[in-house]
């Protein structure tokens, strides 16, 4: 058994197969794919901050309406990013082997399958799509607005899903700077939309929540527009070109399927976990559900930060195996996970020395911020915890080990949240707080799992 002490960025000499680079060279390697991956993925969760800082000026249930559409979304976009798991995983290792054919051809096959799931889930989204957010807690103050934001962006959701597909094979591949470019292009388009369309500036209509809605599927199909150009180039590792054969072929996927099949059920267990999460919150009321969402904001900025090193780690981690060096993928995955921790750290100081004035950005409401400014310093602790356990995660899923995460996002978050949520929020009487508390219990009980399986090592022996 390969035992691994995350506490050393070093390894033994029984796991060392050949020349290891210096400290310094290890920590570029990361922060080269990192720092694109992270200003993407932050970019991504820009897009529902800048609608809800821009919907606030309506007040706190136009925030409330967008909000509650979150998990909804989600849900549907659940077989898409467990898809995308193994897609990145696969394309990974087969660029590590320098089997570019099989890389592209997983790339077709993925594209292909992606527009059939995304369609059949649009229209189950938009038939339902009432009915899903009812079920979320929606009532007669927000369910008009929400139907209509939601419905909207379920119009854009078969492009954003062909470009979140295409970005997890790039990334793969170790270009994590075309997802950052489509990204910053989307944001960009998004805020000059929200502003022109929510309030109705410069002779644009007042649309309100719709706007909002609008200006974010139109950023998401440019963006989705320059993910796709990145694949006609040429040169590129991960191409289209004329003449490839676009023939269904099930064999190329069935590696992919078999490690996106622990994804899903990773990625189910977490939404229907966080969805028994909302609906315990939006029981406390509306008012209470838009503090909860404002406070969401920055904990979805820090899952962010830690899904771009965790989105690095995949690819470092699973190129690196299929390389044959084992060895360098603990390393990177050691050193990923320091990273991690440094920069939970700093976030941590300056969401709690800061909490109130962040607060003021999305909403003037005072009773909001008094309530959100006690709610930030549980958001503040949960970052320690937070983004080291996804940084570790995105290591095991670069191995494969999808099966594992699963488990563990069955036990703490499908059934241990939202029971410690109901008993903190109720029983004990904390209201919101109880449930920032059952998130922080959460987050600790899964970076102790993850900090286990990857210490024992077993991961480095998976084969896809």
């Amino acid at each position: 058994m390969t035992t691994i002490n995350l506490f050393k960025t070093s390894i033994t000499e029984e796991q060392k197969i050949g020349e290891i680079p210096n400290d310094k060279q290890l920590y570029k390697d990361v922060f080269k794919l990192a720092w694109p991956s992270i200003v993407e993925r932050v970019l991504v969760s820009l897009v529902h901050a800048v609608d809800t800082m821009m919907v606030g000026g309506l007040g706190p249930l136009a925030i409330a309406s967008i909000g509650i559409t979150q998990q909804p979304t989600f849900i549907l976009l659940a077989i898409i990013f467990s898809l995308n798991v193994g897609v990145l995983s696969i394309v990974a290792r087969r660029v590590g082997e320098k089997n570019f054919e099989m890389a592209n051809k997983v790339l077709r096959q993925s594209i292909l399958l992606i527009i059939v799931l995304a369609t059949i889930l649009a229209t189950i989204g938009m038939t339902f799509s009432e009915t899903f957010l009812i079920w979320m807690g929606a009532d007669e103050t927000v369910l008009p607005d929400a139907t209509t934001y939601f419905r909207i962006i379920l119009c854009g959701f078969v492009f954003n899903a062909i470009g979140i597909n295409i970005n997890s094979a790039l990334r793969g591949a170790g270009n994590t700077k075309i997802s950052m470019r489509a990204n910053i292009t989307a944001n960009l388009i998004n805020l000059f939309l929200n502003y022109l369309l929510i309030e109705g500036r410069l002779g644009a209509p007042a649309l309100g929540v719709a706007g909002a809605g609008i200006a974010t599927i139109t950023g998401q199909f440019v963006a989705f527009l320059i993910s796709l150009s990145a694949l006609l180039h040429k040169s590129a590792v991960l191409k289209i070109s004329k003449g490839d054969s676009w023939k269904p072929e099930f064999s190329v996927l069935k590696n992919v399927l078999k490690i996106s099949g622990g994804a899903f059920i990773d990625q189910i267990c977490l939404r229907l976990g966080f969805l028994m999460y909302v609906r315990v919150i939006t029981s406390l009321g509306m008012m209470a559900y838009a503090t909860h969402q404002i406070c969401c904001i920055f904990t979805n900025f820090s899952f962010s930060v830690g899904e771009g090193i965790s989105i690095a780690t995949s690819s470092l981690v699973g190129r690196n195996l299929g390389a044959k060096r084992p060895d360098l993928s603990i390393l990177y995955g050691k050193i990923s996970s320091k990273v991690g921790l440094v920069v939970s750290s700093i976030l941590c100081i300056i969401y709690f020395t800061f909490r109130e004035p962040l607060l003021m950005v999305f909403t003037d409401d005072l009773s909001v911020v008094a309530l959100g400014s006690t709610v930030m310093i549980v958001v503040s602790l949960a970052n320690v915890f937070q983004i080291p356990q996804i940084v570790q995660s995105g290591a095991l899923r670069g191995a494969g080990d999808t099966k594992y995460i699963a488990k563990v996002s069955f036990i703490s978050v499908m059934v241990l949240r939202p029971i410690c949520t109901f008993i903190y929020c109720y029983p004990l009487g904390f209201g919101l707080i109880g449930a920032w508390f059952a998130m922080i219990t959460d987050q600790i009980i899964r970076l102790i799992a993850t900090y286990i399986r990857f210490s024992k090592g077993n991961w480095v022996k998976i084969k896809v």
